[in-house]
């Protein structure tokens, strides 16, 4: 049987896409980190099979729009004293900023080096973005 610690004052972030977890935990620069954190794969999920959870013993700040870009079944707890103290679920953000790159060489912002790559969502079911300069399609599910 697998322990890790209970987290004191912290964040866990449960219900990621199993095999996602990796990306998340380098983007969010844990793989550096000073404290304790935890990543579990493939943990057993009665809603998705499988799935990766992150442990963080330590309270970081997170751009929550990226995490529900990669993932909007996400939920990230905060824990004080032991206790999950609030639950947040993530959703797709109608905009990402600078978290994905426009792939299409033509795009302004392949050429112009000080133009934010913003892509806004245009199909929720579908999680489709969109360049907000050229229109190239992206879906949700990765950052570069």
């Amino acid at each position: 049987m697998l322990n890790v610690d209970t987290i004191k004052n912290g964040l866990v972030i449960d219900h990621i896409k199993a095999g996602s977890g990796p990306q998340i935990f380098h983007w969010l620069g844990l793989d550096k980190a000073s404290f304790s954190c935890a990543l579990i794969m493939n943990v057993a999920s009665k809603k998705s099979g499988r799935k990766d959870i992150i442990k963080i013993d330590n309270i970081i700040n997170i751009d929550y729009s990226v995490l529900g870009f990669i993932d909007p079944n996400i939920s990230v707890n905060i824990i004080k004293d032991e206790k999950i103290v609030r639950k947040i679920r993530m959703e797709l953000p109608e905009r990402v900023e600078n978290v994905i790159h426009c792939k299409n060489p033509r795009c302004i912002t392949a050429s112009e080096r000080n133009i934010p790559q913003i892509f806004r969502l245009t199909d929720k079911s579908k999680g489709l973005y969109r360049c907000e300069y050229c229109d190239s399609a992206y879906t949700a599910g990765s950052i570069d």
